[in-house]
């Protein structure tokens, strides 16, 4: 296979998108870090690219003595942003790699929470143990039954308790992963939910990110048991000059990158 080979759109199960996520994370978690590491601060919560931060937009609702669960934490910022708002926070992730930053950051922020090394689809908690969760654009594109990462978050949720969550937005599946003017035109279907999936020559998955449509979210999210309570779409900040990946300042004026879903499980009658 030649370079543009190894780049294609295939069905891949939970066991293959686990291996090739672990792996691919735990081989880039330096170089994911040192490149947006700045960014996304050693004690702050970001949303998104956009730069939307919890401290403005409150999707959270009240966080002091809350148990909030960071799903897919990374290197666990948004985890440490909780503790200083007197939240009781849990971070996981797959990743031995990026836990190993987010113990590194704990220790020379001085802010330190809970780190577990979990499948989103198989949480070691307790049923009705956490008052929140949360993640910002972990877990749930890397996994191919995000189904059952949704009702795996509901068994641990208390009732009442919120689930707000961000991902890529739907639509910009349709358009190829350029922040320049060749990322603004329409190049694959809406409909087509065939992973993206880097490979080596043998057609071994290293790299796996899953595509729903909203509606595919919305249904999974009322499947698992959720309410819908807010769709999040953040604009593209005026003076924003940062470009991560496919997100930019020409493509964020034109239609959004990134949609926030929040939820809550229905408190018992």
């Amino acid at each position: 296979m030649d370079d543009d080979e190894r780049v294609i759109r295939r069905r891949v199960g939970d066991t293959e998108a686990r291996r090739a996520n672990r792996g691919w994370w735990d081989a880039d978690a330096d170089d994911y870090q040192a490149e947006h590491g700045a960014f996304l601060g050693e004690v702050d919560f970001r949303w998104c690219p956009e730069g939307l931060r919890e401290s403005e937009a409150r999707l959270l609702g009240e966080l002091a003595g809350r148990r909030v669960l960071e799903v897919g934490c990374g290197a666990a910022s948004c985890a440490r942003w909780l503790a200083t708002q007197g939240a009781e926070p849990v971070a996981f992730d797959l990743s031995a790699g990026m836990l190993r930053h987010a113990a590194r950051a704990a220790g020379t922020s001085g802010v330190r929470v809970p780190l577990v090394q979990a499948d989103a689809l198989a949480l070691p908690f307790a049923g009705a143990s956490f008052d929140i969760a949360c993640t910002a654009f972990g877990a749930i594109p890397f996994v191919a039954d995000s189904a059952a990462l949704m009702a795996e978050v509901h068994r641990v949720l208390r009732p009442g308790g919120r689930w707000v969550f961000s991902v890529t937005h739907p639509m910009r599946w349709v358009f190829l992963d350029d922040p320049g003017e060749g990322g603004l035109t329409a190049v694959h279907s809406y409909f087509d939910r065939s992973p993206y999936v880097e490979q080596d020559e043998r057609g071994v998955a290293s790299y796996v990110e899953q595509h729903r449509t909203l509606g595919d979210r919305i249904r999974e999210l009322v499947g698992a048991g959720f309410r819908l309570v807010d769709l999040v779409e953040p604009e593209w900040p005026a003076g924003h000059r940062e470009t991560w990946g496919q997100w930019s300042p020409l493509r964020g004026r034109l239609f959004p990158g990134t949609a926030i879903f929040v939820t809550e499980k229905p408190a018992a009658t």
